[in-house]
């Protein structure tokens, strides 16, 4: 059975600043790949990053290697161990990582880096992530983006399918998402900019939240702020509208592993794998799994890769 870790805080803080090939204490990193055979695993600790975790674990598995899994719920604790070698794979988000490496080198006023565009991003983010001996692995088709949902009900009576339908409705919108919705160039702004959406009010009930898709339901918002790999819009009567302009960044999953341990080509080949098959909305499936059936993240990991035939049923997972 794969024992999952959670590292103490101040252990993790201590540790990441004293080991490892950090790009505050040693430089550039020239290491050449490295193939330990005894591989973390990190998690950031929510539902989404639970499942990548134990696929990526159980796919390592296969190949050979032996994995265990580390809950680190803050990027701030899980990059630095990352680079350190504390942690030697985790799963991220590609305009998210790169945004967020781009303000740890250039300060938090730096333009973004992450972009709509997949391999604007991916050269932007590989770009960072090289000097801290990381290596971004080439991404797959899933994708959690920020997306916009409305009843399905309100999307038939308008004929809607897509934010550009929305616009040309030029009905007015109050949307449910996070009180920053107001400034950031992604929510309130980029609808009218590039859709123009009339967006009347910002309700801040928060980013995908229950209360905001509540609200929606209800009729009290039109639309609401949440993910493309959101498992429970179903429940409350939801349809997303297709970002057809490409309003939001490019936010596919990508492997980011510690080049000096996990940077070889088997490593590599093991977590390809998981590109051929798994889909945004196969994502939100295992979400939903997960968060409204309560079944556990590694059993819904084991069965989608078996389902998919990269993993025989059955198979002894390592410790």
């Amino acid at each position: 059975m794969r024992v999952r870790y959670v590292l103490p805080t101040a252990l993790l803080t201590l540790t990441a600043c004293t080991t490892g090939p950090t790009l505050e204490t040693q430089g550039t990193v020239t290491a050449p790949p490295g193939d330990s055979k005894h591989l973390t695993i990190g998690t950031a600790g929510f539902t989404e990053s639970d499942l990548l975790a134990q696929m990526y674990a159980l796919l390592l598995d296969r190949a050979g290697y032996r994995t265990k899994i580390l809950s680190v719920t803050n990027r701030e604790l899980y990059e630095p161990a990352l680079e350190a070698g504390q942690i030697d794979v985790v799963p991220e988000y590609a305009a998210t990582f790169a945004d967020w490496l781009n303000a740890k080198a250039n300060g938090a006023d730096a333009p973004p880096v992450g972009s709509p565009d997949l391999a604007t991003t991916m050269t932007a983010l590989r770009r960072l992530a090289a000097p801290r001996g990381l290596t971004v692995l080439d991404p797959g088709k899933a994708v959690d983006q920020n997306a916009f949902a409305v009843t399905a009900d309100y999307a038939r009576q308008h004929r809607l399918r897509t934010l550009s339908d929305l616009g040309a409705a030029k009905l007015p919108v109050r949307l449910a998402a996070g009180d920053e919705c107001v400034q950031r160039p992604y929510c309130e702004p980029g609808l009218k900019k590039t859709y123009g959406i009339d967006i009347t009010a910002v309700d801040p009930k928060g980013v995908g939240t229950t209360q905001s898709k509540q609200a929606v339901q209800n009729g009290q918002d039109q639309m609401v702020l949440t993910t493309t790999t959101d498992a429970t819009l179903d429940a409350f009567g939801l349809v997303l509208l297709a970002d057809d302009k490409h309003l939001q960044n490019a936010d596919y999953i990508v492997p980011v592993v510690n080049r000096s341990r996990a940077g070889s080509q088997g490593v590599t080949k093991a977590l390809g794998a998981l590109n051929t098959v798994l889909t945004t909305s196969d994502l939100a499936g295992l979400n939903q799994q997960v968060d409204s059936w309560r079944r556990l993240p590694k059993d819904v990991a084991k069965n989608y890769l078996v389902s998919k035939g990269l993993l025989r049923s059955g198979r002894p997972q390592s410790s």
